[in-house]
């Protein structure tokens, strides 16, 4: 049933996403949701089509503060971020930081890595001489210092970089290169106090048909014994609690 679900990645309006926090609050408690966390894009001076900026920032935080007040005793509201690991902005004064990686710094640019698939194979051909491994070890790599870096609680979209990668269609995710950076990231993050979500926004949004991160990498963590938590990702309220119902199962 959908009210013993809550969603802890959530985008509005005030970044990319489409509707307004407080119709976001008033679909949280349509569907029954005891908490509603919202997480939006931290600004970052290399992304200007996703991120908030600092004033945008600061109309987000009193926005989210106000409805924490205005329904209070109806729903648990939470003022999270989506911290990218290269954005200099303050995680200060948040309930909650997802940790992500949506860009790589490599000579001298800001290589976006799910931006769309067009911008991931010239990043490749341009910067990691068309090899793939070389850019999936670069990302991992990166990964494995998010929560150093941010101090999230949680990891954001583990294996983001496969966005574009569906049935192994740009690299194989069974490649020993591929597999090794995944393990030398787990070690690591899971030393740290954090959760990993299994994140259906890619799935919602046509370009995955399983959540992240992949199966063999959940087996993983539920055998390292960390906790993972739904997330929807979700930039509309349509999909708040997207395929929660499915891929709950994910958790035991």
């Amino acid at each position: 049933m959908a009210e013993q679900f809550s969603n802890f990645h959530t985008h509005t309006c005030l970044c990319d996403g489409k509707d307004r926090p407080e119709d976001l609050v008033q679909e949280a408690l349509r569907l029954g949701c005891p908490a509603l966390g919202f997480s939006g894009h931290a600004y970052a001076p290399y992304d200007g089509d996703y991120c908030m900026s600092p004033a945008g920032t600061e109309e987000y935080k009193t926005e989210i503060r106000r409805l924490q007040e205005k329904y209070a005793g109806q729903i648990r509201i939470y003022l999270g971020i989506e911290q990218d690991f290269y954005s200099p902005a303050s995680t200060e004064g948040y309930d909650y930081v997802i940790g992500s990686v949506h860009y790589l710094y490599k000579d001298g640019e800001y290589l976006p890595v799910d931006a769309s698939r067009a911008a991931q194979e010239q990043a490749v051909q341009q910067h990691y001489g068309g090899d793939w491994y070389a850019f999936t070890e670069d990302y991992f790599d990166t990964l494995t210092r998010v929560y150093e870096k941010t101090r999230c609680r949680v990891v954001g979209h583990f294996d983001l970089v496969t966005k574009f990668n569906e049935a192994d269609a740009l690299f194989s995710t069974d490649h020993p290169r591929y597999r090794r950076a995944v393990l030398r990231a787990l070690d690591t993050l899971c030393a740290a106090p954090v959760v990993f979500e299994i994140n259906t926004g890619a799935i919602s949004r046509g370009y995955r048909t399983e959540p992240y991160p992949a199966r063999w990498i959940l087996e993983e963590l539920r055998r390292r014994g960390i906790k993972r938590i739904l997330s929807s990702d979700c930039h509309s309220r349509e999909n708040l609690l997207f395929g929660f119902e499915e891929y709950a199962p994910w958790l035991d």
